[in-house]
């Protein structure tokens, strides 16, 4: 059994493989067609990515290929149906960076407060401004509207009750209840959208979810309620999200996700999100910590070991 990872990869996890493959192959570089040549020079068994892309013609090139993992828990990088057709199995690592993404969750919630990102910017250019820095609505008592309760959302929720937040939530699943305390209640969309203070979105990516807040659902939020992005690019609408900022129809917004977003190894960020005021970002970091990707390493090679042991797929997405 040959494995190939075509993305970056904990070295605890490679050296766990390398305990169960023939040959285990890191190459954190490969993508599009360097990527379809390197499957078809080492004719992997296993193809192991994070970010990088697997369309159907990438799947062609890897005549022996049985099994792509996607080390993370969105696969929509992944071409899955048409690995399906192909004999190909896709599995992931969910909830493994659930604690991460929360927790970048919190702090964009702290730092729309406290503008704590433009009270820097300040302080560097030798700017002081206590007066106009002390109008702080804090967290303590104020709503946040979850939009979808997974594991992500469960962990945000977790987090915002422990800073005596209300949490008011809204999911597709009907009997879905985060966290059992008399402070986080279900919602409709709309009415959490109206309520909530701070809204953060917690759903996959794909056709039912493209534009969910969009210029109508936007103008449904409060003037001082703001935004957080940490799901997908394409649940949000940005030039809508855009132009209420410029408005000045909602009080802030912060995203790790864009539409148009640079590779991994990008250096130049061309997106209007990057002029829109009150709008914080951080560079598509939410499940990056230590802690995260050791998880989603422990994971990744309990798949390989079921697999090997059994050709069982573990956490399969297209079965």
């Amino acid at each position: 059994m040959r494995i190939l990872i075509a993305d970056k990869f904990e070295q605890f996890g490679i050296e766990q493989l390398e305990q169960l493959a023939d040959a285990v192959a890191c190459e954190p570089e490969l993508k599009d067609d360097s990527l379809s040549r390197r499957l078809q020079e080492l004719d992997p068994t296993i193809l192991i990515v994070r970010s990088t892309k697997v369309p159907g013609q990438v799947q062609d090139a890897g005549k022996g290929l049985k099994l792509i993992i996607r080390a993370g828990a969105g696969f929509d990088t992944i071409d899955t149906v048409g690995a399906r057709e192909r004999g190909i199995s896709v599995a992931n690592c969910p909830g493994m960076n659930s604690v991460a993404v929360a927790e970048l969750v919190m702090g964009h919630m702290i730092a729309l407060d406290r503008r704590i990102p433009d009270n820097v910017a300040d302080l560097r250019a030798h700017k002081w401004d206590k007066k106009g820095y002390s109008q702080a609505r804090g967290l303590k008592g104020r709503t946040l509207g979850l939009i979808g309760v997974g594991r992500i959302g469960t962990e945000v929720a977790r987090r915002a009750l422990a800073f005596e937040m209300k949490v008011l939530f809204f999911d597709v699943l009907p009997d879905v209840q985060p966290v059992d305390h008399p402070n986080c209640r279900r919602a409709g969309l709309d009415d959490v959208l109206r309520q909530a203070d701070f809204v953060s979105l917690h759903v996959p990516g794909g056709d039912k979810t493209h534009h969910l807040i969009n210029a109508a659902k936007l103008a449904l939020m409060q003037p001082h309620a703001r935004l957080i992005n940490t799901s997908r690019a394409s649940v949000v609408d940005e030039a809508a999200l855009v132009a209420a900022l410029r408005e000045g129809r909602i009080g802030g917004a912060a995203l790790d996700v864009y539409a148009s977003e640079p590779a991994a190894d990008g250096k130049v960020f061309e997106s209007a999100t990057a002029d829109a005021p009150n709008l914080y970002g951080t560079h598509h970091i939410g499940a990056s910590t230590e802690q995260a990707q050791l998880a989603v390493a422990e994971e990744t090679v309990r798949i390989v070991a079921e697999y090997k042991a059994s050709g069982k797929v573990l956490n399969c997405v297209n079965a």
